[in-house]
C-alpha cells in the first residue's frame, strides 16, 4: 500500500511538472510570434544576399578574378585622391615661399593628371564586372541596378565640368592665389617714373633701365611657367597690362595732360593753344624715350619665353591704354583746326617732334600688334604734311588779297607787313627751314614731282615782293599825299631796319636793303617839305622891315600872318596827332626835324613882332603859342597807340581763307 501511495505521489509530481512546462511553452510561443513576423519580412532580402551562393559553381569561381581586376586600379585611384588632399596642407603662402609653393603645385598637377588619366579606366573596369554579374545572373537585378546608377553618376562626373574639380577645386584655388601673387609682385614694384627735366630731354637717352629688379622678373617668370601650364596666359597678360599701364598713366598724370582731351570746338585757333603744342612735343618725347621704352624692354624680359608675338602684343596693349593714342589724337585735333599761318609753324613743330622720334616709333611700335598706333601715326603725319603745304602755298595768294584792303589811317606799319617779314625769317631760320624743306620734299614725292632746291626761298621772295606791291597800292589809297609819304617812310624803314642782318635780309641782298633805306630818306624829306615845311612861309617878314605905313598897319599884318600860321598849325597838328611812327629812332628824328623847321622861325618871329600884338586885347588869339609850347607839342606827335593785335586771316566755314584777312586798323603797337 505504501508502495502505491508513493507511485501516486510520483505521478502527481510528474503531472504537475508537465503542466508547468506547458504553461512555460505557451508563454514562449506568445513571445515568439512577433519575432517570427520580423523574420518573415527579412526573408526576401536574405534571399537576395545568399542568392550568389546559389549560383553555378563555375560562375562563382570566375567572378573573383573579375572583381579583383576592377578593385585594384580603383583602389589606386582612391589612394592618389587621398594623397592630393594631403598636399593641401603643404601649399603655403606663395609670398613667403614661392619656390616651395610652386614645387607643391607641380606635384598637385601631376597627381591630378594621374587621376584624369586613370579614373576613366577604373570606371570602365567596374562597369565590366557589373556587366559580368548581370550576364551570369550572379546578383539580384535590384543590386545590379544600384551598381549601374552609381557608375552612371561617376561617368557624368568624369566627363563633365566637374572633372577639373576632382580635387575639390584645390588646384583652381591654388592657381588663383598664384595670380594674386603675380599681381602683388607687379604692383609693389611698379613705381611712377618722374619727368625730372621737362624743359630738356637728352637726345641720346634711348634705352631706359628696366623698371623691375632682376629677382622680381625671375619670380614673375617662374609664376608664369605654372600659370601658362594651366592655360592661364591670358589672365597673366590682363593683370600685367592693367598694372603696368596704370603705372605709366600715373607717371604721365604728374605732367598735367588734360590738354590732350581738348577738342577743335574748344579753341578759336592754333595760337590759343600754342603753349600746349610746345608741351606736347616735350611730353611725347619723355613718354616714348623713357616710359614706353622701359615698358618695351620689361615686356621682353618678362614674356620673352612666350615668344615675340606674346610680349609685343602685351606692350601694344600697354601703350594704347596708357595714353599713346591720346598723344596722337591731340596732334590730329591740331591739324583739324582753322587754317592760319601760325598753324603752319605749329604743324612743323609737330612734324619735327615726330621726325625726331621716328626711329623710336619704328622700333617700339613697328610690329603687327601696334597696328592701331601705326595707322594713327601715319594718318597724323599725312595730315600734318598736307595741312602745312596747303597753308604754305596759299601764303602768297593771301598776301596779294591784302592789296584790296584800305591802308591804316594812322600811317603805321600794317600788321600783315610785320607779320610776313617776321614769318619769313622764322621759316628761313635753323628751327624751321630744314623741317619745311623736308615736308615740301615729301609732298613733291607724293605727287611724283621733283623737288627744286630754291622752291622754298623763291616762294618767300615772291611773298616779300607781294608786300612791296601792297605798300605801293596802299600808299595810293590816301586822299592826302602827305599821309602817303609818312606811310611809305614808316614801311620802307621797317623793311630796311628789321630785315638787315636777318636770314631774309641776307637772301634779299644789300642792294635791296640800301634801296629801302634810300626810299625812307626820300619820303621823309618829301613828307617834311610837303607838310610842316610850308608853315615858315606863313610867317613872312615881307613888308614889315621896310614898312613905313605905321605901327597899326604893321600890327595888322602880324595878326594876319599869325592867324594864318595858327590855323594851318592847328589843322595840321590835329590831323597828324593821330598818325604813328612806331620806330623810336625815326620818330625822334622826325620830330627833331619838324622842330628845327618850325621852332627857330617861330621864336625869331615872335621875338621881333610878338610885342606888336601882345599888348592888344585879343593878343591870346594871335600869340596863341610860345616856342616852348610848340616844341613840347611836337615831341608828343606820332606816339604809338596801344591797339589790339590782328590775325593774318579768318577762315570760311568751307575751310578757305577769307578775302578780308586783315583789319588794317590792327597795326603793330610795338614801340621800338
Amino acid at each position: 500500500m505504501d508502495k502505491g501511495i508513493e507511485n501516486l505521489i510520483s505521478a502527481r509530481k510528474l503531472l504537475k511538472a508537465s503542466v508547468e512546462k506547458s504553461k512555460a511553452m505557451s508563454l514562449s510561443l506568445e513571445k515568439a510570434g512577433p519575432r517570427l513576423d520580423e523574420i518573415s519580412q527579412r526573408l526576401p532580402s536574405l534571399e537576395v544576399a545568399i542568392r550568389p551562393i546559389r549560383a553555378q559553381n563555375d560562375a562563382l569561381s570566375a567572378v573573383g578574378g573579375h572583381i579583383n581586376r576592377a578593385v585594384v586600379p580603383a583602389a589606386a585611384v582612391l589612394k592618389v585622391f587621398d594623397a592630393i588632399h594631403g598636399l593641401e596642407k603643404s601649399l603655403s603662402d606663395p609670398q613667403s615661399d614661392l619656390a616651395g609653393y610652386l614645387g607643391v603645385l607641380k606635384r598637385l598637377e601631376e597627381a591630378l593628371r594621374f587621376l584624369g588619366e586613370n579614373c576613366g579606366m577604373a570606371i570602365q573596369w567596374l562597369a565590366d564586372i557589373v556587366e559580368y554579374l548581370e550576364d551570369h545572373k550572379v546578383a539580384d537585378e535590384r543590386f545590379i541596378s544600384g551598381l549601374k546608377k552609381a557608375l552612371k553618376g561617376l561617368r557624368e562626373l568624369e566627363a563633365g565640368e566637374e572633372k577639373g574639380h576632382l580635387d575639390g577645386a584645390l588646384l583652381e584655388v591654388s592657381l588663383n592665389r598664384l595670380e594674386n601673387e603675380f599681381r602683388r609682385l607687379l604692383t609693389d614694384n611698379s613705381v611712377p617714373l618722374p619727368m625730372s627735366s621737362p624743359n630738356s630731354t637728352d637726345e641720346h637717352a634711348c634705352i631706359a633701365p628696366s623698371p623691375l629688379p632682376v629677382s622680381i622678373i625671375q619670380k614673375l617668370q617662374a609664376i608664369l611657367g605654372r600659370l601658362i601650364a594651366n592655360d592661364r596666359l591670358d589672365n597673366c597678360i590682363s593683370i600685367y597690362v592693367e598694372v603696368r599701364s596704370s603705372n605709366v598713366r600715373a607717371s604721365l598724370q604728374a605732367l598735367n595732360l588734360d590738354y590732350l582731351e581738348i577738342s577743335v570746338s574748344e579753341f578759336n585757333d592754333v595760337a590759343s593753344i600754342d603753349g600746349y603744342i610746345t608741351q606736347w612735343g616735350r611730353h611725347l618725347e619723355f613718354a616714348v624715350k623713357h616710359l614706353f621704352e622701359a615698358e618695351y624692354k620689361l615686356c621682353n624680359d618678362v614674356f620673352e619665353r612666350m615668344g615675340l608675338d606674346v610680349w609685343k602684343s602685351c606692350f601694344a596693349k600697354i601703350a594704347a591704354q596708357a595714353g599713346m593714342i591720346a598723344f596722337l589724337q591731340f596732334g590730329k585735333t591740331v591739324t583739324e583746326s582753322k587754317k592760319d599761318p601760325i598753324k603752319l609753324l605749329k604743324l612743323l613743330d609737330i612734324f619735327a617732334s615726330l621726325s625726331k622720334l621716328r626711329l623710336d616709333f619704328n622700333r617700339l611700335f613697328g610690329g603687327a600688334p601696334c597696328a592701331e598706333i601705326q595707322n594713327l601715326t601715319r594718318d597724323l603725319i599725312k595730315s600734318v604734311i598736307e595741312g602745312a603745304c596747303e597753308i604754305f602755298w596759299e601764303l602768297l595768294v593771301q598776301a596779294e588779297l591784302q592789296r584790296h584792303t584800305p591802308p591804316p589811317p594812322d600811317c603805321s606799319i600794317p600788321r600783315v607787313v610785320t607779320f610776313i617779314t617776321d614769318y619769313c625769317n622764322k621759316l628761313l631760320g635753323d628751327d624751321y627751314k630744314p623741317i619745311l624743306t623736308q615736308v615740301l620734299v615729301i609732298e613733291r614725292s607724293w605727287k611724283h614731282e621733283k623737288y627744286q632746291e630754291r622752291i622754298l626761298t623763291n616762294e618767300l621772295l615772291n611773298l616779300v615782293k607781294a608786300i612791296e606791291q601792297n605798300l605801293e597800292t596802299w600808299s595810293k589809297g590816301y586822299e592826302d599825299p602827305v599821309q602817303s609819304y609818312l606811310f611809305l617812310m614808316n614801311n620802307h624803314w621797317h623793311l630796311f631796319k628789321y630785315l638787315k642782318g636777318t636770314k631774309l635780309g641776307g637772301l634779299l641782298g644789300d642792294s635791296w636793303l640800301r634801296e629801302h633805306e634810300e626810299y625812307k630818306e626820300y619820303y621823309s624829306t618829301t613828307y617834311l617839305r610837303e607838310s610842316w615845311g610850308k608853315l615858315p612861309a606863313l610867317l613872312s617878314r615881307e613888308g614889315l622891315i621896310l614898312f613905313s605905313g605905321g605901327r597899326a598897319t604893321a600890327r595888322n599884318l602880324v595878326k594876319q600872318r599869325l592867324k594864318s600860321f595858327n590855323e594851318a598849325f592847328d589843322e595840321m597838328y590835329k590831323k597828324q596827332s593821330n598818325w604813328v611812327i612806331a620806330d623810336k629812332e625815326v620818330r625822334e628824328k622826325t620830330c627833331s626835324l619838324i622842330i628845327q623847321t618850325i621852332v627857330p622861325v617861330y621864336r625869331s618871329y615872335m621875338q621881333n613882332y610878338g610885342p606888336l600884338v601882345e599888348q592888344d586885347q585879343s593878343a591870346s588869339k594871335y600869340a596863341k603859342y610860345t616856342a616852348q609850347s610848340i616844341e613840347k607839342m611836337f615831341n608828343t606827335l606820332f606816339l604809338p597807340k596801344i591797339l589790339k593785335h590782328g590775325s593774318f586771316k579768318v577762315r570760311h566755314p568751307s575751310g578757305k581763307f577769307n578775302n578780308g584777312v586783315v583789319d588794317q586798323y590792327q597795326t603793330s603797337p610795338t614801340v621800338k
